[in-house]
């Protein structure tokens, strides 16, 4: 199975230049599945340090037409995230859409704060739990952006069979600890991990460091985008995946945990 991931620009909207140049190499790719970087349209909201409604409704309008021109790149699977009202705040709802039809996946749990990321006065969980979402034979989990710090629910996501796990994320130039932590995941979860990542500057502070990549299930790196190649991909073997999940440490009994 083909999975293609992206660096897409900070701004991004669903029309212009920077929109038509992306969705080209993206359509060369002909993949079977995209996966983008955390909410990849319009301005990143977080750099605020107080929600403010306008933003968020203006954040609402660029996903809601940047979901629609999503669907019209005809790719039977797309996993991305968009922001939703929740509790009058916003809600970081990770999706699927399959043949372009929506389905909610998750949403983010676990919010940073700090310059550039204050995301728990925009943010709020409506609605709760890690759970893999099952499109044919691809049994996929999110963890968006920090969320995957905190490798339970990676593990988690292997008791629950997935193959592929998807980290939508929104992260400065530093990338070394983010690589550490992908290969963690997929080390312990014998699945694939793919993030996805936005680049170029927000305001005069906060510039986004691109770098997406993906790695293979027992931890070993795959391939990663770069500014002279945004869109990347690479294949997903199911049969790796299965032999994976029956090495270490993938098979060693989790307390707490029912795994398939």
């Amino acid at each position: 199975m083909k999975i293609t991931y992206i660096e897409s620009p900070e701004g991004l909207l669903h029309e212009g230049t920077k929109w038509e140049e992306l969705k080209q190499q993206i359509i060369s790719e002909k993949p079977e599945v995209l996966v983008t970087n955390e909410m990849p349209f319009g301005s990143w909201l977080a750099v605020e340090n107080e929600f403010n409604t306008a933003d968020a409704e203006a954040s609402i309008s660029a996903h809601n037409y940047g979901v629609d021109a999503l669907k019209k790149l005809n790719i039977p699977i797309v996993l991305s995230s968009r922001p939703v009202p929740v509790d009058e705040k916003l809600a970081n709802e990770a999706f699927a859409l399959v043949n372009g039809e929506y389905r909610f996946a998750h949403q983010k749990h676990y919010f940073p704060e700090e310059s550039g990321f204050y995301e728990t006065a925009w943010f709020r969980t409506g609605r709760t739990g890690f759970d893999v979402i099952k499109i044919d034979k691809l049994n996929v989990g999110f963890l968006l952006c920090t969320e995957l710090m905190f490798n339970e629910w990676a593990r988690s996501y292997r008791c629950q069979g997935a193959h592929l796990l998807v980290i939508p994320r929104a992260s400065e130039q530093g990338f070394e600890r983010w690589k550490t932590a992908v290969a963690m995941a997929a080390i312990v979860s014998g699945c694939y991990v793919v993030s996805a990542n936005r680049v170029g500057k927000c305001g005069d502070e906060l510039t986004f460091g691109g770098k997406g990549f993906a790695f293979s299930p027992d931890g070993s790196l795959i391939s990663e985008t770069s500014s002279d190649n945004p869109v990347v991909s690479f294949d997903l073997d199911f049969g790796f995946v299965e032999n994976q999940q029956k090495q270490y440490p993938c098979y060693v009994h989790e307390i707490g945990l029912k795994c398939q």
